[in-house]
């Protein structure tokens, strides 16, 4: 899967399955906001799905960027993968 960031809507984008996966984001200093998941058929492609946010997290992992994780599906990858605690910043707990 590869994945791309569209800096001018501000999302990363990637194709699952023929359709079109987005997560939204707002960038602010040094900090990413994931605001939004829009996808078609989240629960049918949940496998998929991950595989998205995984990718996205390790780009932004050697970004050394700090992620506020505001979706909520975002935030409970991250609760499962601790490895991607460590993009969170100083004073935000999940």
């Amino acid at each position: 899967m590869e994945i791309s960031d569209n800096q001018f809507l501000r999302q990363f984008e990637a194709k699952i399955n023929g359709n079109l996966a987005i997560i939204e984001y707002s960038l602010q200093e040094r900090k990413i906001f994931l605001t939004k998941i829009k996808f078609k058929d989240i629960d049918n492609n949940l496998d998929s799905l991950n595989i998205f946010i995984e990718k996205v997290l390790d780009t932004l992992l050697e970004r050394n960027i700090r992620v506020v994780p505001t979706a909520a599906i975002i935030t409970k990858f991250i609760r499962k993968n601790r490895r991607y605690k460590s993009l969170l910043p100083v004073g935000i707990r999940i």
